[in-house]
């Protein structure tokens, strides 16, 4: 049972009305996003006109403000935004979706005088106006809104997506265009791509950032901006469509042979019931004998054979890959298609190919990540001299991993940051090497056999006589 001091709504509920008022106010002291939050449930005790009235206040305090957006201030302007957000999706749409979709679209042109003034890209923002453009796409449903002008007005804000908040917008109205809508917005686009340049241009200039005289701008090639959006928007709605051939037709021809293009064009046509299509288009391109294709195509192309009856060479495609670049995702896959018992064999065979790989790193990166750790701790052991101490991100949670089970592993690792570091006098890590000399001494007694590497003592003695003269790291010294 929860104690009577447990903060949850049964608890609070028997402190009464007047204390959680008198709370309410002292806690709202200071912040105005909570005061704007009790505002804002204070409307809504009297109708959705009124909570809708609140929300385009804030929506117009927001459009005139002038302060700039730093990291501190990320965090409170994207709760604003949910604040906003939330309340039109909860509060004011179930009472009138007409009203809350209008909200949604002011909540969405909030994005340039936000974006204008902000001072470093925070995805958190964007996806704040992301998910506005999915929950207009749910209101709009419900609304029952005439399809030619919601067609209409989606395309007025594609064609000014400056800041990409208008990406998901397409497909997330899709369901409230249907069919007819979805031809008319697509007839708008091909309409306004066909329209004179000097038109386009009066659109103005893109803004890139700001300095103490105020907006830094550049003029931009529209043509080629514009081009861009009606191509983009045209595969939107055909992948609304579940047109596979309108979809190819806005790919240009050059760009068809890119990997990461073929494998969207491949899916598709995978789909559709295309499978040989969609090998055409894959092998299309020179990658198969590559290192680094893209994983995307790879697995797109085991993905057509096998729809094509080829479980063979799909199989030996992913032993193939694996082997190029100890990817686990290919091995999974093979091992996933093997019969019984043939699934520890050929684990068993890759732990063995790995050992030998000849990127040390990428073999240690394989183990933790598959995971196994015995065989980690194997080739740390056996490749002690390979292992680059520079490279801490991966350095250090092996260690981590390492060092329950496997403790003389894990001091061979911590090892190799801490010689790196004082060998090249980074004395920025300094006091992280310190930190991993004194995990080593923690590890020593759960070592019962040093195999052949030099003890905890012996290793600080020597460290001591190389590296005497780094009085930065010997003041750091336990």
């Amino acid at each position: 049972m929860a104690a009577k001091t447990t903060l949850n709504a049964k608890n609070l509920e028997t402190l009464g009305a007047p204390r959680l008022a008198e709370l309410l106010i002292e806690i709202s002291t200071g912040s105005a996003a909570n005061k704007r939050r009790l505002r804002m449930e204070l409307a809504g005790n009297h109708s959705g006109a009124e909570i809708a009235r609140e929300v385009r206040k804030r929506f117009a305090s927001i459009a005139r403000s002038r302060t700039v957006i730093n990291w501190r201030k990320v965090k409170a302007v994207t709760a604003d935004l949910e604040t906003q957000r939330k309340t039109i999706v909860d509060v004011v749409a179930p009472d009138d979706p007409k009203e809350a979709l209008e909200l949604a679209w002011q909540l969405l042109a909030l994005a340039d005088p936000i974006f204008q003034r902000s001072a470093n890209e925070s995805s958190s923002i964007i996806e704040s106006f992301h998910q506005t453009c999915v929950d207009a796409g749910v209101i709009a449903t419900s609304a029952g809104v005439e399809k030619d002008a919601l067609a209409d007005k989606i395309c007025a804000a594609v064609q000014n997506n400056d800041y990409g908040q208008y990406d998901p917008l397409i497909a997330a109205m899709a369901p409230a265009l249907g069919k007819d809508g979805l031809e008319r917005l697509q007839a708008l686009f091909m309409q306004w791509s066909k329209e004179p340049e000097d038109k386009v241009v009066q659109s103005g200039c893109q803004v890139l950032g700001w300095s103490s005289q105020g907006a830094i701008h550049e003029v931009q090639v529209y043509g080629n901006h514009r081009e861009r959006t009606v191509r983009i928007a045209l595969q939107e709605i055909a992948d609304a469509q579940g047109d596979v051939d309108a979809y190819i037709a806005q790919q240009p021809e050059k760009t068809r042979k890119a990997p990461l293009v073929a494998t969207d064009i491949a899916r598709r046509l995978l789909s559709a019931g295309r499978a040989a299509e969609a090998l055409e288009t894959l092998d299309a391109i020179d990658t198969r004998s590559r290192v680094d294709a893209p994983i995307e195509w790879q697995l797109a192309r085991v993905e057509v054979l096998e729809a094509l009856g080829g479980a063979d060479e799909a199989q030996a495609d992913r032993w193939k890959w694996f082997e190029q670049s100890l990817n686990d995702v290919h091995l999974r896959a093979f091992i996933r298609r093997l019969p019984d018992f043939d699934d520890m064999e050929a684990e068993e065979k890759a732990f063995a190919f790995a050992q030998a790989f000849p990127e040390v790193h990428r073999a240690l990166a394989f183990f933790l990540h598959w995971p196994a750790l015995a065989e980690a701790a194997k080739l740390v052991l056996k490749r002690k001299g390979e292992l680059n101490g520079d490279l801490y991100d991966l350095m250090t949670p092996a260690a981590e991993a390492l060092a329950e089970k496997h403790p003389l592993a894990a001091t061979i690792v911590l090892r190799s940051m801490i010689d790196f570091t004082l060998e090249n006098a980074r004395s920025s890590r300094y006091k992280h090497a310190a930190r991993h000399l004194v995990r080593c001494a923690s590890l020593t007694s759960h070592i019962e056999d040093f195999a052949g590497f030099a003890s905890h003592d012996a290793y600080v003695t020597a460290l001591t006589s190389r590296h005497g003269n780094k009085r930065g790291f010997r003041s750091l010294m336990p």
